[in-house]
């Protein structure tokens, strides 16, 4: 089945039209409403469908290619809840910023938060893009303060419900008017909207809740990855709030173009010259690929634009490494310049052999040839 078929939506609908129909298919699927066994597995890849067909780069892409194309161009295809989720007004605050008025709550301070998502830039060679490659990287999130475990209170402390707001996190002001009373709900300005007031803030995080910290981990990038390609490493972002999720750490590739090989999908091309003579005649000649030294076969009557191709010689697919593209090789058939006296005079009596006539030098080369 494929994304728009798991939404119940046409190929040409809008980003509202996706929304809506995730919302609604959502409520069915979600595990903490429906028991069936395969529920889980089903919102999984309702997650995937949805955050495929917001995202305009891999929407292209998928209805161009389908899944596999995503795979290919290095799109991560796990999902959003490829590392668990949390309970459906978890889901929806990240999804939506709260999904008030569909039977599941309002904003609730206390609810389950998801930390936030990071991006890492790393710029990789092109033959590490092409053959994958293990990368340590070092980069900084937010880990639940492990002084107060994420309270943001002293130890021996509790934070205790805000008595300007009762925990809501929101306070309600009345306006009366000629026209009639008028209800405003905003953030509560006591505890800036998290329901709870710490007396006695943890010293090692200021009552945050959680502190940053410097982490190390080796990443594994697949072969066939492109640039800007982008790995999605699930659970290493900030850490949530109330016991909601770590956010994902997104690595961004940044791939070293090559003097040498110019990539086009899943396959690389080259340039290589020849002599006229290797042209007419064919040749055996060596040349540099992904792969080291091979030799190629020239044929006789080769022009110059022509290729040839040494198939499975290119990138490899991501999700099939053993599967690659070809090496075009784009021959050029290099006219001599300078020729030597000796090679003037194979080439005048091949003149004479194709026009039945003799060959005379024009009038401008012999005047060049006076001042040189």
């Amino acid at each position: 089945m494929n994304y728009y078929e798991i939404l119940e939506v046409s190929q040409s609908a809008t980003k509202d039209e996706i929304k809506s129909a995730f919302r609604k298919k959502a409520r069915t699927l979600h595990p903490d409403v429906n028991k069936a066994p395969d529920a889980e597995e089903k919102f999984k890849e309702l997650g995937k469908a949805y955050e495929t067909l917001m995202d305009d780069n891999k929407r292209a892409t998928y209805d161009r290619y389908g899944e596999d194309g995503l795979k290919n161009a290095g799109f991560d295809t796990n999902g959003p809840f490829a590392g668990g989720f949390g309970d459906l007004n978890d889901i929806f605050n990240s999804f939506f910023g709260g999904f008030g008025g569909f039977g599941f709550g309002g904003n609730d301070p206390n609810a389950p938060q998801r930390g936030d998502d990071l991006r890492y830039d790393l710029e990789i060679d092109f033959k590490e893009a092409v053959f994958g490659v293990q990368k340590e990287i070092k980069f900084e999130h937010l880990e639940i303060c492990p002084e107060c475990n994420g309270t943001g209170a002293e130890k021996g402390s509790q934070p205790v419900i805000c008595p300007t707001c009762g925990g809501s996190g929101q306070v309600q002001s009345v306006t009366r008017t000629p026209l009639g009373a008028f209800s405003q709900i905003t953030t509560c300005p006591d505890c800036k909207g998290s329901g709870k007031k710490i007396t006695k803030p943890c010293k090692a995080c200021k009552g945050y809740g959680k502190i940053e910290k410097e982490k190390k981990i080796e990443i594994k990038i697949p072969a066939g990855v492109d640039n800007l390609s982008k790995i999605r490493i699930s659970g290493e972002g900030d850490a949530g709030t109330n016991g909601g999720r770590a956010g994902d750490l997104f690595v961004v590739l940044h791939v070293k173009a090559s003097d040498y090989f110019k990539r086009d999908g899943l396959d690389v091309f080259t340039r290589v010259d020849i002599t006229p003579a290797q042209a007419v005649l064919g040749d055996e000649i060596e040349i540099e690929t992904l792969d080291g030294v091979k030799t190629i076969q020239i044929t006789g009557g080769i022009q110059s634009g022509n290729t040839v191709k040494i198939k499975g010689a290119g990138i490899p697919v991501i999700s099939r490494p053993s599967q690659r593209g070809d090496h075009i090789v784009i021959v050029n058939v290099q006219i001599p310049t300078q020729p030597g006296e000796a090679e003037k005079a194979l080439y005048k009596k091949l003149y004479e052999l194709h026009s039945g006539k003799k060959h005379t030098e024009s009038l401008l080369s012999k005047v060049k040839g006076v001042f040189h």
